[in-house]
């Protein structure tokens, strides 16, 4: 369920940037004359297609190129942002903004706790990839054992993510101050220059592509496994059919693959167009699969693994950092939910022009 819905985020987000480079070069034609409102339902439906392309691939172990692909425009769009929070602050002479947060007058009280758990659901969703780590663990290859590659390749994927949020988050609050956007690339925080803004959010559909395909994959195959489990006799589920391509391998299609995962992509592009909320939903997503998945049964795990007695010192701490992210979750999901709740008094389905 939390893949299918990150899949839907991912194609909101990519209708969000394709949006935001029409409207970044529209800005620069008009020179800022033109509203240039945008409909953001074209772009998910073309991302939807050339997912349904994509979701063709049979197996994960197969995404290595993409996988990298969208890592490498990960860093572009960051090193993107982080530059141009530095270039503005150094504009302004001076850095806005304080300790606390939004000002009390630009919003309310009430809205500025509500917002704060809200991040706290943001934050959560973009560490939740707990889902997939046993899948990408089973792509590698030993010695050395896998397990070890993964925990230092884990240490130092969540040491380097950490580093450019923070440094992004800090950079973009210390240019901006209370009239943050909630996107520095999509939310027009920044106006020029519009070409390397182009470059930025075209780096994040870039990645997104991929990201949608390493959370769908896991997904798509314990469905045709269990498929097959349970119809081994179907040959609709389990017989491929060979098409030659020249200069490369044959493809195996398997028409079940091909339809289930169509229908797949369909829903999830539906979805996308009918919630339009995207900070929201990220919070909202983030914070339900944030405890369960990322804190609770790992933790859970690692004592029953490491067979950790029962009011020890170890299995106490673990247990209060347990308890402390599941406060946090329930934070971040009622923030989260007043969120969609504020934004439901406005909402008109499929209506994602701005």
């Amino acid at each position: 369920m939390f893949a299918f819905f990150f899949t839907c985020v991912c194609l909101g987000a990519n209708g969000y940037c394709n949006r935001a480079i029409k409207r970044s070069n529209c800005f620069h034609a008009s020179r800022g004359k033109n509203p240039c409102h945008m409909n953001s339902n074209p772009y998910m439906i073309g991302f939807g297609i050339a997912e349904i392309i994509f979701s063709q691939i049979p197996d994960f172990d197969q995404l290595w190129w993409l996988s990298i692909v969208a890592a490498v425009m990960s860093f572009t769009y960051s090193t993107i942002g982080l530059g141009l929070g530095i270039a503005k602050v150094a504009e302004n002479g001076k850095i806005r903004g304080s300790l606390t947060g939004i000002s009390v007058g630009t919003v309310t009280q009430t809205q500025k706790i509500w917002r704060s758990f809200q991040a706290l659901g943001n934050m959560a969703f973009a560490y939740s990839y707990s889902l997939i780590l046993i899948e990408i663990q089973d792509t590698l290859k030993a010695p050395p054992s896998e397990s070890k590659t993964m925990s230092k390749a884990t240490l130092l994927s969540v040491g380097v993510t950490t580093l450019f949020y923070m440094l992004c988050g800090c950079m973009g609050y210390a240019a901006f101050g209370d009239l943050s956007p909630g996107n520095l690339l999509t939310g027009f925080g920044f106006y020029n220059p519009f070409w390397l803004l182009d470059i930025a959010n075209a780096a994040i559909v870039i990645h997104l592509v991929g990201a949608y395909q390493v959370y769908c994959q896991p997904l798509f195959a314990f469905i045709e496994k269990s498929a097959a489990k349970r119809f081994p006799d179907s040959e609709f589920i389990t017989k491929d059919i060979k098409i030659p391509i020249p200069g490369f391998r044959p493809y195996n299609l398997n028409l079940f693959r091909l339809v289930w995962r169509t229908i797949f992509v369909m829903l999830t592009t539906l979805i996308s167009m009918l919630l339009p909320f995207f900070n929201d939903i990220v919070g909202l997503l983030g914070a339900i699969g944030f405890w369960p998945l990322t804190v609770y049964f790992p933790v859970e795990m690692y004592i029953s693994q490491n067979k950790i007695a029962k009011w020890s010192t170890r299995w106490l701490c673990l247990q209060i950092l347990s308890i402390a992210c599941l406060i946090i979750t329930i934070a971040a999901a009622a923030g989260s939910i007043a969120g969609v709740i504020l934004d439901l008094k406005s909402y008109k389905p499929f209506s994602t022009a701005y």
